[in-house]
Parts: structure tokens; C-alpha cells; sequence
């Protein structure tokens, strides 16, 4: 008697394979049922099977993007502690969530000192971005260098830059730890100028931007990269104590390490 029904159902789960409804053929029993327990017309049913699709698609690509994306660590705004930084525009981070700035190309700089959460923040909204659609990729500065450094040896500069340049938000992470080779702030530079006014640049530093010529080793070069990433920028400046010293001091781990050396100070 199952038959023909079995044969109805192993032909609807073929087209729904076919047309990579991956979702609903996987839920296809529970969901009939569930359309049928709350006595759904067939457009609603629809809208249901479509919801589950799009979220089970929607999970997928968020999945996929965060392995993508490279993050050192998963960190997101709603575990930043606003209170301990009062020199930050809560309303401003949470503008740059949105990914407005993505969608126009611009360029977001956080600046401050060690430990103040600038990464946790860069990582943060990367990771909003991908939720809401956009290709991320996470680079520490120094890594960043000496990979253009030894595609431009090996001759592959072309690939390396088309592979920087392509993510919809690119975040350099930890600029100016370490000064520039003068040659790395020129292939530096073509990376900034490629993603000009066309793919959107998050940058944590160290420094103040004054300071940048000292970074690049090169007072021009660094003239030069400063003008694209100013012209459409955020520029968030944290003036906060550092998260990591403030937990070190807290467990007494810092005042044990200092102790010893104060006579001599």
C-alpha cells in the first residue's frame, strides 16, 4: 500500500537534491508535519520550508565565512567591557557593526595602547560583518609584510595583492609593533591602494597616526597611505588602561613581579 507514497517521497527528495534544498529535504517529514499540526494553508507551509532553507544557508555561510576569516580568537561586542574604556563612543563601535562602512569602502583605525582591546574590537566587528554577509579576512601586520615581502621575491606580488584585495573587509591587526623594511612600505602601499574606495580596511596601531612615518620608514610612503585610509575614515582612539595589566594586578601576579625591583627603581 506504501508503495506509490514511497516512490512520491524518494521522488521529492531527488528534486529537492537536485535544486540543493538541502534543508528542507533533510527536515522534510518533521516539517509536513509541523505544517500540518498547525493546519498551515500551502503558502504558509512555503514560507515555512523557505525560512527553514534560507537559515540552514544563512549558517552555513556564517560557518564557513569565520574559517575563512582567520580569527586569532572568537570574541564579540556584547563580551567587550565599555565601562573599563569610557574613552570610547559605545554608539560609534556599534555604527561600525552595522557594516555601513563596508558596503561604502571605507577605512576604520583603532588606535591605543597594548592591552586596551583593540583586537578584541577588530574581531568583534569582523565577525558582525560576517553575519551580515560580507567576505572578512584577519592579518597581523607583521605576517601581512612578510607575506608581500616574499611573493614580490618569488615573483607572485600580482597573486598575493588580488588575494589581500579581495575579502570585502580586510583588519590588519597590531601596525607598528614592528618598524617597516623601507621596501615593505611600498608593497604595503600597493595593498592600501588597491583596496582604495573599493574594499574596506580595519587597522589596529599602536601608534598615533603622527607617528606613522617612523613606522614605515618612510616619512612620504607613510604621507601617501595615510591619505587613502583618512580620506574615508573612523578614526577610534582608546586612551584606557590595559585589560591585561588591570587582570594581572587584580590576581597580584603584576605587584609579585614588581616588588623585587622597586629598591632599585
Amino acid at each position: 500500500m506504501n508503495a506509490p507514497h514511497d516512490h512520491a517521497h524518494d521522488h521529492l527528495v531527488g528534486m529537492l537534491s537536485r535544486l540543493k534544498l538541502t534543508a528542507i529535504r533533510d527536515q522534510l517529514d518533521s516539517l509536513v508535519d509541523e505544517a500540518a499540526r498547525g493546519e498551515l494553508t500551502i503558502r504558509e507551509a512555503l514560507a515555512l520550508f523557505c525560512r527553514r532553507e534560507i537559515a540552514r544557508k544563512d549558517e552555513r555561510r556564517i560557518e564557513m565565512g569565520m574559517g575563512l576569516a582567520r580569527f586569532p580568537f572568537v570574541r564579540d561586542l556584547a563580551g567587550f567591557d565599555f565601562a573599563a574604556q569610557p574613552s570610547l563612543d559605545k554608539a560609534q563601535v556599534r555604527e561600525l557593526a552595522t557594516g555601513r562602512f563596508i558596503a561604502n569602502g571605507e577605512a576604520v583605525l583603532l588606535l591605543g595602547p597594548p592591552g586596551v582591546g583593540k583586537t578584541h574590537l577588530a574581531v568583534a566587528v569582523g565577525r558582525e560583518a560576517i553575519t551580515a554577509g560580507y567576505t572578512v579576512l584577519f592579518v597581523s601586520a607583521p605576517i601581512l609584510v612578510a607575506q608581500l615581502a616574499k611573493a614580490h621575491a618569488e615573483g607572485r606580488l600580482e597573486e598575493r595583492l588580488m588575494h589581500y584585495a579581495k575579502p570585502k573587509l580586510l583588519i590588519v591587526d597590531e601596525l607598528g609593533y614592528l618598524p617597516f623594511e623601507p621596501e615593505a612600505a611600498h608593497l604595503f602601499f600597493q595593498l592600501v591602494s588597491r583596496r582604495y574606495e573599493r574594499g574596506a580596511m580595519l587597522v589596529t596601531s599602536n601608534r598615533a597616526v603622527g607617528e606613522w612615518g617612523s613606522v614605515f620608514g618612510d616619512p612620504v610612503v607613510a604621507t601617501a597611505i595615510l591619505d587613502r585610509l583618512l580620506h574615508h575614515s573612523h578614526v577610534l582612539t582608546i586612551r584606557g588602561d590595559s585589560y591585561r595589566l588591570r587582570e594581572k594586578r587584580r590576581s597580584g601576579l603584576l605587584k609579585a613581579a614588581v616588588t623585587p625591583a622597586s629598591p632599585a627603581i
